[in-house]
This record gives structure tokens, C-alpha cells and sequence, in this order.
């Protein structure tokens, strides 16, 4: 229908609304019908009561029953039977939170009610970025155990409000998503969410991208591979132990703002790490890969799981007061295409203008190297040795509730850079002063033992000490670990820690990995920051 409906012969509470399409912009809005004896200049200005919305962030519009008893009571009994329909739409709260919301409008031309109904309908129906047929898997064991609680409660509502279908499948074992990807017929879905944590991700991750693979005829094992871009969008539903990877995408860890975010079919671009060990397939990763530190906290909160979620503060707790180096090499090839750097302080957001550019220099480069005419990557590595107390590669900020700016505050989620963040051996009060600093509005790199670099790829290769009896025998074994008794300050060197990724441990310290720009597509926009939600937040 190429007119929107006209005149204003609508109610909105009772009052005489104006409801007009603003087609330019794709906006909807309604607001106080203007009093005509102001003329027509006061009618086409509009009112500080006057409300708006996109039109690709209206979720459905339905026909509404009046209620018999509103009906029959006040101003209605001197009108012929009204009609009405509901718009339910996207609605901003606070800490970037969205909420479904609703307007109802009421009138007495029904021709006039159900053209808005039609031609509202039909702008939707042109959405086709929209999912209509989803695969969702749930984690029951995650977190608190309470992921078929929050789908069934929180998300099948709103699904069944935007007529979104889902087929569900509950996870039985580990690895129930990955294997059960790589057998059923994907291809009539609009795309895959998973209702879990962080591991639950991972495992969706890995069986989509595998399967992607597979079918391409893509060799993971080979480190030098061009993987396939994933045709599907994961969504996530957080309902785990951590959920760093929604609230890095979303901006918060809710379970009605992510299902939305599904719903209106948004969709943003993410870079995945791939991780070899001797031209072995490892891993993937999207958010951190953590060696030192925060595998070894890994590592010991693993025997510690019946714990709950406090075994991560006890776990990290009796770490830092083990203070362990590693020794070792780090190569590794900046990543020139991109247009941003570690400390600039231009953190990645919605339509992230980093993100694009770096994409778009990146494959100019990859067109350059493919004809030859440039082949540098030998001539650009560099090689840090030394003894560390953690390295760490983000693919994005890594921020949670507990660290709001995250490991790295502006990494970028798809700009096919990781920033490697090298801890080198310090004392035990830098290092601590390095760990708050993660909780405030400081610079965490601002430390002369901290280094951050943004890399394409990077290797890391751990030196086992020749002689680890005559090293190791002055560690005094306490209840919290392995601490240096003789020199509370200083770090013991051990040979290997693990590797901590995205929450699952390596045990092969040597690994290379290698970033994939924007192999991966999430159902959502990235976080918003809009001058209406920071003053909200």
C-alpha cells in the first residue's frame, strides 16, 4: 500500500491522536491531535507529547477486542462501536536494557483501522533480515539450572508474539550442540540460539562453524586455511555461570533484551580465533585466550565446580597470592590494516566505523598479497621473550558486570585484530594494582610492565627450565598454593601454566593462533550509546 492511512480520527487514552508514517526516516508516530483552531501550521508541528519508532523495531501489530465494560463506561457511550489495534514495539529502559512495550488506537472507522493494520503489516513482511524458523538449544545445567526456566518463561512470549516457530532441543551431555550440528539439516533454519553461558556459545560456535567447514571441504587442522564465513546468526539467550560474551555484544546480560534483539533480526559481524597446536586443530575463540594468570586460575576452579560461582573468587584469590611466572617466547604480526589502536580510547559500538574500515583495508591487502604485489607478513613479526605473569589475547573487551571496561576496553569485535596484552614479571603489589584497575575508570596499560599490541596472528612458545629441581626446591608449598616464602615479592618461575579459552583449558602451552575477521554473525546491534541512555545509565 504506497499512501499511509490519513486524518486524524484516532484515540489514544481517550484523547484524539494524530498517527502518521514519516516514510523518509521509516518512523512511526503518533502524539496529541493539534487543536484546529490553531490553524494548519500548529498541525504539522509537532508536540512535546508526540512519541516515535522505527519501523524496523516494531515487533507485530494486532487487532485489539475492546472490553465489553471499557465499552459501555464514560466518554465511549456516546460513540458508535469502536475498533482498535495494538502496535507492540521495542521500548529503551535503562543500562541498556530493552522492553516490549505497546500503544493501542482506538476509532470508529474500521476501514480506516484495518488499512493502518494492513499497511503496517506489510512494511514488516519487506523486514526479510527477520528470523521465522529458529533452532534453540538449552543448557540445563548451566549457571543456576535455570535456562528452560528463562526461555520458557521469558522468550517463548515474545516469540509467539512476533509468530517466530522454534524447534528446542535440551542438551543431555557436553557436546550435544557441536555433534548434533554436524547431522541435521541446518538449512531450513533462519538461524541458531543457544540459552546457556559462555561454554554453551562455544559449543554452538564450534558445531556451526565445523559444519561450515565440512561442507566448504575446509581443512581446520591446516593453521593457514581461509575459513568460510558462517551463514547463520547465533543468538544468545544468558542464562549462565558467565555471559561475557552477551553483555560484550548487548551491553547487558538479559534474557528479554537479547530475545528482542533476535526477534527484530539485528545482526552484527564477529572475528573468531582459531588455535593449532602443530598443525593441529585446538580451538576456537571469541573473546579470551589466557595464559598465566587466568589459566591457572581456570585451572583451579575445574576442581572446584561444586563450589558454585565462588570458586572463581577463592580460585583467583589463591592464584595471585601463588604469583607464578611463565617463561617463554611470543611472536607475533601487527595488525596494520587496522585503523585503531589498543589506548585510543574509541571503544567499539554499534555501526562501529573501526570495525568497517578495518574490514574493508584488510581485504584490499588480501587482494594486494593474492596478486603478488605485496608479501611483507616475514619481514613484519616480532618476538618478545621473557618471563610473564599472564598473556592475554581479546578478540573483544571482555567486559562483564564485574569489570565493566573488560582486558582490553576498546578491542573491537570485528575489525580482524586481536590486542595481545603481555604482564611481565612484576611484584606482587604492581600486579595487584594492574587487577584493580580493571574495576575503575584508570588505563591498565598504563604500567611499564604491561605491554598491548593489536595482532593478525600470534605464537607463543613456553622455555622449560633445564633444571626444575634446583628451582623449584625453594618453594614453600602453603595452603593457598606454591608461594616463595623467601621472597614474598618476587615470582616463581614454573615451566608451563594451561591456557584459558573462553573458559575451557588447553593443556598445550605452545599454540598459534590466527584472527578470522568477521567469520561469525551474532543476533544483535552491538552497545548502544545514545545521549537519552546515558543519562539514563
Amino acid at each position: 500500500m504506497e499512501a499511509e492511512p490519513g486524518p486524524p480520527q484516532l484515540w489514544l487514552k481517550r484523547r484524539r491522536c494524530l498517527l502518521s508514517l514519516d516514510r523518509p526516516r521509516a518512523l512511526l508516530v503518533w502524539g496529541p491531535a493539534p487543536d484546529p483552531g490553531r490553524g494548519p501550521a500548529a498541525a504539522r508541528t509537532p508536540g512535546p507529547d508526540t512519541c516515535s519508532v522505527p519501523v524496523s523495531e516494531i515487533i507485530t501489530v494486532e487487532e485489539t477486542e475492546i472490553d465489553e465494560k471499557h465499552y459501555h463506561s464514560g466518554k465511549w457511550q456516546k460513540m458508535s462501536k469502536p475498533y482498535a489495534f495494538t502496535v507492540y514495539y521495542v521500548k529503551r529502559a535503562r543500562r541498556h536494557r530493552w522492553r516490549c512495550s505497546h500503544v493501542t488506537f482506538w476509532g470508529t472507522d474500521e476501514m480506516l483501522c484495518n488499512q493502518w493494520i494492513q499497511t503496517l503489516r506489510e512494511l514488516l513482511e519487506k523486514l526479510t533480515c527477520r528470523p521465522k524458523h529458529l533452532l534453540v538449544y538449552i543448557n540445563p545445567f548451566g549457571g543456576k539450572r535455570q535456562g528452560k526456566r528463562i526461555y520458557e518463561q521469558k522468550v517463548v512470549p515474545l516469540f509467539n508474539l512476533a509468530s517466530v516457530t522454534a524447534d528446542v532441543i535440551v542438551t543431555e551431555h557436553a557436546n550435544h550442540a557441536k555433534d548434533s550440528l554436524f547431522e541435521i539439516n541446518i538449512e531450513k533454519y533462519d538461524g541458531i540460539v543457544c540459552v546457556g553461558g559462555d561454554g554453551m556459545f562455544s559449543e554452538v560456535l564450534h558445531g556451526l562453524i565445523g559444519r561450515t567447514q565440512k561442507d566448504c571441504g575446509i581443512d581446520q587442522n591446516n593453521p593457514k586455511a581461509s575459513l568460510v564465513q558462517c551463514s547463520l546468526r547465533i543468538g544468545i539467550i544468558p542464562a549462565g555461570s558467565t555471559d561475557c560474551v552477551c553483555y560484550a555484544t548487548v551491553g547487558v546480560n538479559d534474557p528479554v533484551t537479547s530475545a528482542l534483539h533476535i526477534i527484530i533480526g539485528d545482526s552484527l559481524a564477529m572475528d573468531v580465533s582459531s588455535v593449532h597446536h602443530n598443525n593441529t586443530f585446538l580451538k576456537y575463540s571469541v573473546s579470551l585466550l589466557g595464559y598465566g594468570f587466568y589459566g591457572d586460575v581456570l585451572r583451579d576452579s575445574e576442581k572446584k565446580r561444586w563450589m558454585g560461582l565462588i570458586r572463581y573468587d577463592l580460585s583467583g584469590f589463591k592464584t595471585f597470592l601463588s604469583h607464578h611466572c611463565y617463561e617463554g617466547t611470543v611472536a607475533f604480526l601487527p595488525a596494520q590494516h587496522t585503523v585503531g589502536s589498543p589506548r585510543d580510547k574509541k571503544p567499539c559500538r554499534t555501526g562501529c566505523f573501526i570495525c568497517r574500515q578495518s574490514k574493508q583495508q584488510l581485504e584490499e591487502e588480501q587482494k594486494r598479497s593474492l596478486y603478488g604485489l605485496e608479501n611483507t607478513e616475514v619481514e613484519e613479526w616480532k618476538v618478545i621473550q621473557g618471563k610473564f605473569l599472564a598473556i592475554n589475547a581479546a578478540n573483544m573487551s571482555c567486559a562483564c558486570p564485574r569489570s565493566p571496561k573488560g582486558l582490553s576496553p576498546v578491542a573491537h569485535l570485528a575489525d580482524g585484530s586481536s590486542d595481545l596484552i603481555l604482564v611481565r614479571k612484576c611484584s606482587r603489589l604492581n600486579f595487584l594494582r594492574y587487577l584493580v584497575r580493571h574495576t575503575n575508570q584508570d588505563d591498565q596499560f598504563d604500567f611499564a610492565f604491561v605491554e598491548v599490541y593489536r595482532v593478525r596472528k600470534f605464537q607463543f612458545t613456553s622455555k622449560h627450565l633445564e633444571d626444575e629441581d634446583s628451582d623449584l626446591k625453594d618453594l614453600g608449598k602453603k595452603r593457598f598454593g606454591q608461594i616463595c616464602s623467601n621472597h614474598p615479592a618476587c615470582c616463581c618461575t614454573l615451566p608451563n601454566s594451561t591456557w584459558n579459552c573462553d573458559g575451557e583449558i588447553l593443556n598445550s602451552s605452545a599454540i598459534e593462533v590466527r584472527v578470522h575477521c568477521q567469520l561469525l554473525q551474532l543476533f544483535a546491534r552491538g552497545i548502544e550509546e545514545t545521549p537519552t541512555q546515558e543519562a539514563l545509565s
